[in-house]
């Protein structure tokens, strides 16, 4: 494919080069081969990025929702007639296997947009009650701060209900995925986005992602990323009493009650812990077991673990790519290494590379037993295709040990009686609980509890986060006074 331009930012409609040139070197993970060098942005881009927004966003805010349907759909169009280029950016930059770049990670753009236009059909911006209108408008100018690991995805349930609101951004997406946020930056323009109402500017956390957060003119600040960063966002931004949304970590549960479908409920979740390479925030990454039944899960995992193809990239073969990047490989070893050195039972796997893959940053899908809560692999998200099972006696047991973690994203109960999945579900703490591991529902709120953040993301939850919400008290003063008093009143005159 042919790389966007690098060496510029999207600012105020144009591609503008940074105020000082510094470069960043991306790594294709799987071959450790530079592709290009990212120009870098710094304190003063972002200033005159916030600006062009701020400029922006009286004209923008008070734009029709039909308009904004319109500039959605025209995106959406370009989008899709650019899936390929998307996918092709996705695998080279974080080491998406390209059947998977394909049907996951391009997919969900679109999924995630249709939804968005569906909510905005029906969406009451202004609404009465009583004497009293409810006005929701855009918050104002919005910081997106979007991660590598679903580089798509992040962006548009950030971006697309922002501008779906009428509020104005400024985006920095993850150094390591920017091919694929400059490529949906030259959508938005083609889509006709006006001047100042979406930029973009690449850098770092440190400096870019500070300026962002900190910075007066921005309102709100949606982030996705690690708690740890979340921490930092959320330090910067209060001192101006900003909007702060933050989808964080999380060390999801996956609850196998004794009367589920082991044959299926097994190979299933070892799928979902190993998705997009183990780089997701809301897998099921801890396995809860009925204790008399723990070696039969473990053949099911570990037969359904060796079925995974780790390979090329461009392999229409390939199940599991690299991670993304040298400092993600080794600190996923060190945390395999940590459970073995604690006590944990390694069944499939371990710290070394995988055979025949001398090159890339590929990490054996690994499967852990006999894990406690207390163990490194338990509490931390670990980001790789490891999977940590834990055993229980009761039902109980198992509801305790999936709460037991700082983490409230997701979490996942299996079960053939539905009312008693119903009834765990109801007690598991997490933004989102799948039951019986349904389709996924683009509309539902998406969003964590405790260290794994606040507001959500997608469908009409996700448009509520950059809208605030006016009241205006006696809006309508015939409304307050019952009709049968209105007609008095007038008789009386």
């Amino acid at each position: 494919m042919t790389l966007p331009d690098l060496t510029k930012f999207y600012i105020d409609g144009a591609w503008v080069a940074p105020v000082e040139a510094r470069s960043f070197p991306l790594i294709d993970p799987a071959t450790e081969e530079e592709i290009g060098q990212l120009a870098m942005g710094g304190a003063e881009d972002v200033d005159h990025a916030v600006r062009a927004a701020h400029r922006a966003l009286p004209g923008f805010r008070d734009t029709d929702p039909a308009e904004r349907i319109a500039l959605l759909r025209r995106a959406l169009a370009l989008y899709e007639e650019r899936s390929e280029m998307f996918a092709q950016a996705m695998r080279r930059e974080m080491g998406s296997p390209i059947t998977f770049s394909r049907q996951g990670q391009v997919a969900r753009g679109s999924l995630h947009i249709n939804a968005l236009i569906e909510v905005m059909k029906d969406f009451a911006f202004e609404e009465d009650r009583g004497s009293t209108r409810l006005r929701h408008e855009a918050v104002g100018v919005c910081g997106l701060i979007t991660p590598w690991n679903w580089p798509i995805n992040q962006m548009v349930v950030k971006a697309a209900p922002a501008l779906a609101a009428g509020c104005t951004m400024v985006l920095k997406p993850s150094e390591f995925s920017a091919i694929s946020a400059l490529l949906f930056a030259q959508v938005l323009h083609e889509a006709g986005v006006p001047p100042g109402v979406f930029n973009l500017v690449n850098g770092y956390g440190s400096n870019v992602g500070a300026a962002i957060s900190s910075h007066p003119l921005v309102d709100m600040v949606s982030f996705t990323g690690s708690t740890a960063a979340g921490v930092r966002v959320a330090e910067t931004a209060a001192p101006t009493v900003k909007r702060v949304a933050q989808e964080l970590g999380g060390k999801s549960a996956n609850i196998l009650l004794e009367d589920a479908d082991f044959v299926e409920a097994v190979p299933k979740g070892v799928a979902a812990c190993f998705t997009n390479s183990g780089q997701s925030c809301s897998i099921p990454t801890r396995m809860i077991v009925p204790r008399s039944r723990l070696e039969e899960v473990v053949d099911l995992a570990v037969a359904r673990a060796k079925q995974f193809r780790l390979g090329p990239t461009d392999d229409p073969e390939t199940d599991l790519g690299p991670l993304v990047n040298r400092a993600q490989f080794d600190r996923v070893r060190r945390l395999i290494q940590s459970g073995i050195d604690e006590g944990a039972t390694l069944r499939i796997g371990g710290p070394d590379r995988p055979e025949g893959l001398e090159r890339g940053f590929y990490v054996q899908p690994s499967i852990f037993t006999d894990v406690t809560p207390e163990m490194t692999i338990a509490r931390e998200e670990i980001f790789g295709p490891v999977l940590s099972i834990l055993s229980y006696d009761d039902e109980e047991e198992a509801i305790a040990l999936a709460n037991a973690s700082d983490y409230g994203l997701a979490a996942y109960v299996q079960s053939s009686s539905l009312s008693r999945a119903q009834a765990v579900a109801r007690r598991l703490v997490g933004g989102q609980v799948h039951i019986n591991y349904p389709l996924p529902d683009f509309h539902a709120p998406f969003g964590g509890f405790r260290q794994s953040g606040n507001g959500r993301e997608w469908g009409e939850a996700g448009l509520r986060e950059y809208l605030e919400v006016k009241a205006m008290i006696g809006y309508r003063p015939d409304a307050s006074v019952p009709a049968n008093e209105r007609q008095s009143e007038k008789a009386g005159d």
